[in-house]
């Protein structure tokens, strides 16, 4: 047997952690993609500085929470139309964050689509549970079986700040 028992270990434990191959899409003249490094920083961090629940968000924390999530950009040729956030165990339960379409592209159907891409997942896909939080965009998420929560009772936060 080649190697001790902890080497065996080690090498099967690189293996299973190998880069996965990132699924995308395309639709019309827009490629979804979740590969990390396609996904631009500073079009992202310039989306967020913009939204009203992570205008406060340094840069670093933005590249952090990328790292953490699946990411889900909408390119239209190399630029960033769109973009969406899920924080996952890849198993049970999924949080859908930072939804965000360029105000010039948006009533074009590209939430629908980024939502199409994101619920058809092959990580996501018979998830026990999905939540996320909106201000104003119900009707968008309904269409894909969102639905305000059955027992808010239930369901407790720790909240750092106004939002």
């Amino acid at each position: 047997m080649r190697g001790s028992r902890a080497e065996r270990g080690q090498a099967r434990h690189a293996a299973s952690t190998e880069r996965r191959p990132y699924p995308s899409w395309t639709r019309g003249a827009y490629t979804i993609v979740t590969d990390p490094a396609r996904i631009d920083l500073d079009a992202v961090c310039a989306f967020l500085a913009r939204a009203y629940w992570a205008s406060k968000r340094s840069r670093e924390v933005i590249a952090r929470s990328l790292q953490h999530s699946i990411p889900f950009g909408v390119l239209e040729g190399a630029h960033l139309v769109a973009f969406a956030r899920v924080i996952s165990d890849r198993a049970t339960y999924a949080y859908l964050a930072d939804v965000f379409v360029d105000e010039s592209r948006r009533g074009a159907g590209l939430g629908t689509i980024l939502m199409e891409c994101i619920m058809d997942h092959p990580a996501l896909r018979g998830l026990e549970r999905w939540s996320l939080a909106t201000r104003d965009a119900h009707a968008l998420y309904r269409k894909f079986g969102f639905q305000e929560l059955l027992k808010p009772e239930r369901h407790m936060e720790i909240p750092r700040r106004d939002g």
